[in-house]
């Protein structure tokens, strides 16, 4: 929880621990963002070698990165979710639903930008 009347330097030190922490939340509670992230790490190199330039090396990367935002905002959805019970309800099932398509549209994002750059 933030700490309150926190400003300048100090707020930007809490934010970055906060931060960490959500990082690390993820990656102890989250197989789907473990994968991603191991994924990433794999084809950072991949992206940094066949990137002709830095703005493809960058679009690359970026879209890697694009994936694990998504899909830690999704992990935080199922969290929020979860937080409020195991009941089914279908508007729990919908939010679930529709952060699980944020994720694959990232994907299909990240695709294109691969086989944009890498096909030419």
């Amino acid at each position: 929880m933030a700490k309150t009347g926190a400003t300048g330097i100090i707020r930007i030190i809490n934010a970055a621990g906060y931060s960490w922490l959500g990082f690390k939340a993820a990656y102890k509670n989250e197989a789907a963002f473990r994968q991603e992230l191991w994924l990433s790490i794999v084809l950072l190199p991949v992206a940094l070698y066949f990137g002709e330039n830095y703005t493809e090396r960058a679009i690359l990367i970026a879209s890697l990165v694009f994936i694990l935002l998504v899909e830690i905002l999704n992990s935080a959805i199922e969290a929020v979710v979860d937080r409020f019970g195991d009941e089914m309800h279908p508007l729990s099932g919908r939010a679930k639903d529709m952060g699980s398509a944020a994720v694959f549209l990232a994907f299909v994002v990240a695709g294109l930008v691969w086989f944009s750059v890498l096909g030419r």
